[in-house]
């Protein structure tokens, strides 16, 4: 008994002395960060030693489903200042912590080998056009924008029977690089990850600004992490994986 006492006394010192293990950090980021995202979580574990980043990847507002359902999230990131804004009134988020971090801009884009001929918006009324790939409004940032562009331009309505929702951005893009539909609206950052694969028809004016704002989220246990991560994305270098991605500056 004496012997298995000190081996689990000897056991205990060991395990003190070794170096703790920084907590993971969960990212709940809107789809279109995907890639810079991607990049600068790995530069964080590299200044953060032991450290391990978790991305959630998703529409805006299904991740904020998630936060207000009790996901464990320390950092939200939005494509969109509304969910974020939503976010706040819910009071999931640090307030002193939110910031905008970044902007986009809403493109029209086809498939590289594109059988119907769109070169405007107003093409989109052609017969030839039979699905246009959007985000789902009711949750994905980007199909509000782009339903702000169509409704701005009188077409939302007449052309109701040509929509395909996408859940989240990148699964529009997808629907346009395999050739699903005959047009999209998705971000010009999106339309770059694409490149070879799909056109970009025309820059579309959005009457709302894309700008994505980030946050730590209340109850994660984890804030210290999180404003690191948060500090990192608004440095200098986080700001330079992000427009090496095509994001503009807020």
């Amino acid at each position: 008994m004496r012997s298995f006492a000190a081996g689990v006394l000897l056991c205990g010192l060991l395990l003190s002395a070794l170096p703790s293990r920084a907590a993971d950090l969960t990212v709940s980021a809107a789809a279109s960060l995907t890639n810079a995202f991607g990049e600068i979580g790995r530069l964080y574990e590299q200044v953060n030693p032991g450290s391990k980043v978790l991305f959630n990847f998703g529409a805006s507002g299904s991740l904020l489903q998630q936060i207000a359902r009790g996901a464990p999230v320390d950092v939200f990131a939005t494509a969109d200042l509304e969910t974020m804004d939503r976010a706040q009134k819910q009071n999931l988020i640090a307030r002193d912590t939110r910031s905008n971090f970044a902007a986009n801009r809403l493109v029209l884009v086809v498939p590289q080998d594109a059988k119907a001929h769109v070169a405007a918006l107003a093409d989109l009324s052609g017969p030839g056009v039979a699905r246009i790939a959007l985000g789902n409004p009711e949750s994905v940032p980007a199909g509000r924008y782009a339903r702000e562009v169509l409704e701005s331009a009188g077409l939302w309505e007449s052309l109701k029977d040509k929509y395909v929702f996408g859940q989240n951005v990148r699964q529009v893009l997808d629907y346009v690089a395999r050739g699903e539909v005959d047009a999209a609206m998705v971000y010009s950052t999106d339309s770059r990850a694409m490149k070879g694969r799909v056109d970009v028809v025309v820059e579309l004016a959005t009457m709302t600004a894309i700008l994505y704002p980030i946050a730590a989220v209340k109850g994660g246990g984890n804030e210290k992490s999180a404003r690191r991560f948060i500090d990192l994305v608004r440095s200098e270098q986080g700001q330079a994986v992000l427009s090496r991605y095509g994001f503009k500056a807020p």
